[in-house]
């Protein structure tokens, strides 16, 4: 009688999550990865990881003085804005990119680190997440300079667009937003990370589309200007913002921090992201996780 050989468990769901688990169960271990990658990238450098919010911060100026007059918006209303935006566009944008390369850069690691591969996703989002913080320096300096503009009830980025209740305790909900922007990081880091490890041409693809994402997102612009311009014609092309899903990733953090009202539709088009985005990851992550280290 012939016995079946044994079954292996190593592509299962159970094991894929036990990866997850045990990942976040050393924060020790990735935590200071991800520092020791800030300090690393501004090693002998005066102002070290300052230049990151210096950087943001002349951007966000240059940019949102220019816009304004361009789009004939209040500087006062339309600076803050843009701002915000940019901050939470640099950290989707360092997911995205440094996501590609995640598990690549980390080869000798990999290979000589008995450490869950869950910990190198993590590294990646978590030093995104403290560029994140640097940045957000700039976001108190505009705020402060700008506080009478984006405090007074009603107010409007352009000369007929939409009225925004100001900034108030709503701002809190800035801090659920990033909670919920950083766990799609994950799922975006993991998914990205292994599918580019078997495929190289991936993390190219991903550079060559993020400017076109860039200018297709409401980050220099407002969905405003478009009733601005083509008044009640406008309904169609406000889809090319409701069909990005990373227009409602933005809103979700931008709109508390400036005093905009955030519409329940965000929430449920970014929960529903959420969790169709972690079942793939889930799934990458059970058929392909113990390749990683062959691939790299």
């Amino acid at each position: 009688m012939t016995t079946a050989p044994p079954t292996s468990d190593s592509r299962t769901f159970g094991r894929a999550l036990s990866d997850l688990r045990n990942g976040f169960k050393q924060p020790e271990l990735w935590g200071h990865l991800a520092w020791q990658d800030i300090k690393q990238r501004y090693r002998r450098s005066v102002l070290g990881p300052l230049w990151i919010t210096i950087s943001m911060g002349v951007t966000a100026l240059g940019l949102g003085l220019l816009y304004s007059q361009l789009f004939g918006a209040s500087v006062g209303t339309f600076l803050p804005y843009i701002t915000t935006g940019f901050i939470v566009w640099n950290f989707i944008l360092g997911c995205l990119t440094e996501g590609t390369d995640t598990f690549i850069s980390n080869e000798g690691l990999i290979k000589h680190l008995p450490a869950p591969l869950s910990v190198y996703a993590l590294r990646t989002v978590w030093r995104q997440s403290i560029m994140f913080v640097h940045n957000m320096v700039i976001y108190f300096i505009v705020i402060a300079i700008f506080w009478g503009d984006v405090t007074t009830p009603n107010y409007t980025m352009t000369e007929d667009g939409m009225t925004h209740p100001g900034l108030n305790w709503d701002v809190l909900l800035a801090i659920p937003g990033f909670a919920l922007l950083a766990v799609n990081a994950g799922w975006v880091v993991l998914l990205f990370g292994i599918a580019s490890t078997r495929f190289r041409d991936i993390p190219q693809v991903v550079s060559s589309l993020i400017n076109l994402l860039f200018f297709m997102t409401p980050i220099v612009w407002t969905t405003d200007i478009l009733k601005d311009k083509f008044g009640s014609t406008a309904d169609w092309r406000d889809w090319v913002a409701e069909l990005n899903p990373l227009y409602h990733f933005i809103q979700i953090v931008r709109a508390p921090l400036i005093g905009n009202s955030v519409s329940w539709h965000h929430y449920a088009i970014v929960g529903g992201i959420t969790v169709v985005g972690w079942a793939l990851a889930l799934v990458v992550m059970r058929n392909y996780r113990a390749r990683v280290s062959y691939w790299v």
